[in-house]
Parts: C-alpha cells; structure tokens; sequence
C-alpha cells in the first residue's frame, strides 16, 4: 500500500454524473431503506438531552455489527436517557447520505467510500466523520476449480458491489498492482469487474456468469459455504492488518447544535464495542438476531463464523487508510485528486476515551481545526 497523502480537486463533470454510483456500500439484508421498526426502551423518568430524538441510520450488514448490536441489546439508548433513538436502515451509501443530507438522518454508520464521495459532492459541508467502527471483513474468493493461484486471476470475471464503491476500488487498486489494466469505469481489460449487487452475488456465482468475487461479509462466507475458496483476505494487503471498512459519521449541523447528543452516541458505540470484545458468542448472535429482525431471514451458522472472525470491532478510524483509500480511487481514474482536510472531528470521541480511560485516536492530519 502506499503511503497516505493529502489530496487536492474533485473530478468536474463525469464524476458528478458518477456519483450516485461512487457513492454505494455494501448493503446486505433487506430490499429496500427501511426503519428497522424496532422501539427504543426509554424509561419514564430518564432525563431529555438537548434533542427529543436522535435519528441513526446503518446497514444490515455484520460490518455494522456495532450499530445492529447496539440498538439491539439498548447500549445506545441507555446512554442517551430520555432522547429517543429513531433507526433506519439502508442498503446503499447513496440513500444514506441521501438522507443524511435531507435530515432524515442526524447520524449513520456507514463505510469509507461513501464518507469520502458525499463530503467531497458538497465540498466539505454536510458532513464529519467523528469515529471508526470496524474493520476487514473483505475477501477475494474464487472458483477453486477455474482459479488456483491469485495470477489466474487474470482473464476471469470478478465481481464487486458497485461501480466506486469501497471493495471495487479495492480490486481496482490491486489488479494495478499486479501490473494488469482495466478501464475502471466500464470495468473491462486484462481483469472483467463485475459490478454485482451483492444479494445477486450468490446467484450469479452458482449460475458461473462470474469466477469469484472481491465482497464484504457476510457475502464472501455465503460464496464460501456454496463452495468457493477464499484466495486473498483484504486486510493482508494493509499495515497491521488494519483499515476502515465502516465508520461513524453526523450532519455538522446536528454536531453544532447537540453535541451532548453526538457524544451520548459516541459514549454508547465505544461501550457496545468494548461489549462485543469481551463478549463475541452472545454479540455474534445478537447481531444475528437483529438481522432476521432486519431481514426476515438468520444467517446459517456456516456463514455466521467465519464472517464474524473476519471483522474487527474498534473505536479508531484509521484515517490513515482512509486516506489511502481515497488516493487509490484517485489512482484507478474514478477522482481527480480531492482535498480531505476537515473531513474528521474527533474531538468528542477522544473526549469519550479519555473518560474511559483509553488512548486518544488520530485524524491523520485530516481533521477541523
């Protein structure tokens, strides 16, 4: 990986027609934007922060596991006393941000690429990123019958999420690196990109329209478990193993005007990571729990496992890699070089550390002054 640079312009006019492509995550579970239809427990007595309500958005998705657990098992709400949680879900980074915009939304879960996109579509006014939440839980896997070895991967069909999105621009940067080229955008060359919804994903892979797929969890143990083989695990290509694949962000008007709530938000996703931490086997079936409730539908405990072994539940944003993540969709040809300063504040969650007695994260030197 290459070091982590500033950056300076966004791409003019194709790229603004790009974006609500760019824009994308990884959604998993539900067809559609959706409240999660679950009612936050407030007690009669507790005590209103400056806000009545504080509106959450996240996916259904392991990778948002801190926010699925959260509301699931009260550790946010419990933080916020008598301001009452309103969760909505999303599939997709484009409707989140979407709504994070409109203010249907005053806080979201939501991965990198979308984080960089929407801030960078309104030129650094709209929003902040002021946590991580996770990381890895991205996976290469592949037909083991048509690719043995990772330069097989040459000439065969794989699929990503969306066109810009966090995993394609992932693949992009490493077939790049293999010294192969692809046109990014129609995703033909020496590589085919596949750009797949990731709930199509299984189905195409089964029908073999593709030959693998560089997915996040839990679609990479779905493919696994209808037998396909992991090749490359994404976090292997990072320092540390370590990058964001989804963080915590807030509307800068709803950061001005409550912080005691941002912060009651921050303080319940620091405690419900320490919970999941010290308590895998109940988190991994509360978050489970919390999809069925999402989804309709539980993860077999195949697919359950293995995705949740893959994923790191913290409280840094590794801005670093975001930053590096930026720069590869710089490198791919989706952005022209775009300057990030500004797009972290995270003075409240050092705040919330240092009462917990845990060490400050750092913004690298992307971060309001």
């Amino acid at each position: 990986m290459s070091a982590a640079r500033p950056l300076t312009t966004l791409r003019t006019v194709a790229v603004l027609a790009a974006l609500p492509l760019l824009l994308t995550a990884c959604g998993y579970g539900a067809d559609s934007d959706s409240d999660d239809g679950k009612k936050a427990e407030v007690a009669a007595d507790a005590k209103k922060l400056s806000s009545d309500t504080v509106k959450i958005g996240y996916f259904p998705n392991l990778t948002h596991a801190t926010a699925l657990v959260g509301v699931q098992e009260g550790l946010l709400q419990k933080e916020l006393g008598g301001t009452k949680i309103e969760p909505s879900t999303f599939n997709a980074g484009p409707s989140e941000i979407e709504a994070l915009n409109s203010g249907s939304i005053d806080i979201g879960w939501i991965g990198p690429s979308p984080s960089i996109n929407g801030y960078t579509k309104a030129q650094g006014k709209n929003l902040r990123i002021i946590s991580g939440s996770a990381s890895g839980g991205v996976k290469l896997v592949v037909n083991p019958k048509k690719i043995k070895s990772l330069k097989d991967v040459k000439g065969k069909r794989i699929a990503t999420p969306q066109l810009g999105n966090t995993q394609d621009v992932a693949l992009l940067n490493w077939i790049s690196e293999q010294g192969w080229k692809v046109d990014a955008e129609s995703g033909k060359g020496d590589v085919s990109v596949v750009r797949t919804d990731n709930k199509i994903t299984p189905d195409a892979y089964k029908s073999g329209s593709i030959d693998g797929a560089w997915v996040p969890e839990p679609t990479a143990s779905k493919l696994v478990a209808d037998g396909a083989k992991v090749l490359l695990d994404e976090s292997d290509l990072w320092p540390d193993k370590k990058f964001v694949i989804t963080n915590i962000i807030v509307s800068q008007s709803f950061l001005k005007d409550h912080p005691d709530v941002v912060e009651a938000v921050l303080r319940g996703s620091v405690k419900t990571n320490e919970w999941i931490n010290a308590n895998p086997d109940q988190a991994k079936a509360s978050a489970n729990k919390a999809l069925e409730s999402l989804s309709g539908k539980a993860l077999p405990a195949n697919v359950l496992d293995p995705a949740w072994k893959s994923i790191a539940f913290l409280d840094d944003p590794l801005a670093a890699t975001l930053d590096t993540q930026a720069e590869h969709s710089v490198a791919s040809g989706l952005l022209d070089e775009t300057d990030l300063k500004g797009i972290y504040d995270l003075r409240p969650l050092n705040k919330v550390l240092k009462a917990e007695g845990k060490d400050a994260v750092d913004d690298a030197g992307l971060g309001v002054k």
